[in-house]
């Protein structure tokens, strides 16, 4: 009877120790990294949703050329409401010639002014909360339209 076990050929296989070692590597690399991969993808949707408002607000700047006044709603110019990267319906609100009971939902910078004088148009960004003050916190990561179009980026910039 022989004592041991000895291969034909020379075989190698890998340990559980080096198994385990290979899969901790990879579990700290995959940490470090996410994050850093889910900053970019973040702005890329910012990016992304300010470039969707800026050529929405040009849709809405030509109905008031051929029309003579600002829509009341987004149905008004497209038919549905445009939804942002996050899926949020973006936020209108026409200010010129508009009601006066929404007058209270106009955005407001820093010190309470109005930032714009023709009409809102934001996204409410990745939290989906929003209020009228920009300096308020769930108001912060919003991507807004200011100065009526002079403005297009983060709440938390202007």
């Amino acid at each position: 009877m022989k004592r041991g076990f000895k291969p034909k050929h020379d075989a190698r296989a890998f340990t559980l120790v080096e198994l385990a070692l290979v899969i901790l590597i990879f579990g700290i690399s995959y940490g470090m990294l996410m994050p850093a991969f889910n900053h970019f993808a973040d702005e890329a949707k910012i990016k992304t949703t300010e470039e969707t408002v800026k050529e929405l607000g040009v849709q809405i700047d030509a109905f008031y050329k051929t029309n003579g006044h600002y829509p009341d709603t987004l149905l008004e110019v497209f038919g549905y409401v445009p939804t942002d990267q996050w899926g949020n319906p973006y936020q209108y609100l026409r200010i010129d010639g508009g009601s006066v009971v929404d007058k209270g939902k106009i955005r407001k910078d820093k010190n309470l002014v109005p930032i714009n004088s023709d009409y809102d148009l934001y996204s409410k960004g990745p939290d989906g909360q929003s209020v009228s003050p920009l300096t308020a916190t769930t108001s912060k990561d919003d991507i807004v339209r200011g100065r009526n179009g002079d403005y297009i980026g983060l709440a938390e910039s202007f």
